[in-house]
């Protein structure tokens, strides 16, 4: 292997991107940030990197192996690579913002680093950009960043996607209001999200008559919002069912084209969500484009937000030609091209007298250029 090969190397999970990928990647996280700053929401810019116990704090705990360590040589404290905005958004909010009035509406995008990545997701570095309610316990918290995933999706033209809605505490609460054993409770909730019916049999009853109730419920949201209701559930696991259906029904009344599905049982990859969660798919898309839902902050107090993943966005959203690059040729005047620019070309700038406009064009990528005529364009 020769040098240059060797220097074009990178470790699994990590790529460089490319044009022009990169430009669209930037375009798609403007969209979103213009989308969120519209509907109220506040940028705010962490640090790739900080100590480690601040990003292990509360929440923090359940991403601890997915996070790379380091020490720092000024401090000679440990300091940790964040691997996920959200908690540091919460640390923002309890510390700098804490007098900030309520509810404190969030914005962010930034790149976030994973020592593995998943099935899904094997890029170990990605973009996320999302958002952060700060203060509210109501449901219409819920509906409303629900409804700012759907603007923001269709602001990039997003097509065949849904909204998969989730209640990560649920099957604790039923153990919990069953006086179900702790260990017995949580290899319950996994057999669950295995969606194991075969495990699930073998529970006493009517623990196991709840949870093979609840593996029949999954589906779309009407559907599955009636099926729970049928459930004989204690109180608190009730009242999560009640604030689902709420949330369903402010969804249908404010976007009755929503697609929304309900899978109860799903916990895994909302560690630390507190309540009503969800994840964001698009048919034919490998990988969710978001995933949100309830938290706490590390002084208590309720929150709920969404990120989106970029790189399953760049997936999803419709290529453009790249038919906006303008070659000018050797010798246009500069108010010319400030002008073409103004009007939203990408101009290109011929550094020496071209013996064929056309094709210097073509070779430097562009699908138009500035004839004597005018703009042409290539065919």
């Amino acid at each position: 292997m020769n040098d240059y090969s060797e220097k074009g190397l990178l470790p699994a999970g990590l790529a460089d991107m490319l044009p022009p990928a990169a430009a669209r990647e930037a375009r798609i996280s403007r969209t979103l940030m213009e989308v969120f700053a519209g509907n109220g929401y506040q940028q705010v810019k962490p640090p790739l990197i900080e100590f480690e116990e601040h990003l292990l704090e509360g929440s923090g705990a359940a991403l601890a192996s997915k996070m790379f360590r380091v020490m720092d040589p000024v401090s000679h404290r440990m300091m940790g690579i964040r691997t996920d905005i959200t908690l540091q958004i919460a640390r923002v909010a309890t510390t700098r913002m804490k007098q900030d009035p309520r509810p404190l509406r969030l914005s962010y995008s930034g790149q976030v680093l994973r020592v593995h990545g998943s099935q899904l997701r094997p890029e170990r570095q990605f973009a996320q950009t999302g958002v952060e309610l700060i203060g509210p316990e109501e449901t219409t918290a819920d509906a409303e960043l629900i409804l700012l995933a759907r603007e923001a999706l269709n602001a990039l033209e997003v097509r065949n996607y849904s909204i998969d809605l989730t209640l990560p505490t649920l099957v604790p609460t039923i153990c919990d209001g069953l006086g179900i054993d702790p260990g017995v409770a949580a290899s319950a909730r996994e057999a669950l999200d295995h969606k194991d019916a075969a495990a699930l049999e073998n529970y006493d009853t009517p623990l196991a008559d709840i949870l093979i109730a609840l593996l029949k419920t999954s589906g779309p949201a009407k559907g599955a919002i009636a099926a729970l209701e049928k459930i004989a559930l204690p109180d608190a696991a009730a009242a999560q069912v009640a604030a689902l259906k709420q949330v369903v029904a402010q969804l249908e009344k404010s976007a009755p084209d929503l697609m929304l599905t309900i899978d109860p049982g799903e916990f895994r990859g909302f560690e630390y969500q507190t309540g009503l969660s969800f994840t964001v798919f698009a048919r034919g898309v490998r990988g969710e484009l978001g995933r949100g839902g309830r938290y706490r902050l590390m002084d208590g107090e309720p929150a709920s937000g969404f990120t989106l993943f970029l790189d399953s966005l760049m997936r999803a959203v419709p290529r453009r030609p790249a038919d906006d690059r303008l070659y000018l040729p050797f010798g246009t005047e500069l108010e010319t091209g400030f002008a073409l620019r103004q009007e939203g070309w990408k101009t290109v700038v011929g550094l020496s007298a071209e013996a064929d406009i056309a094709a210097e064009a073509r070779r430097l990528q562009c699908g138009q250029y500035l004839g004597p005529d005018g703009i042409k364009k290539l065919s």
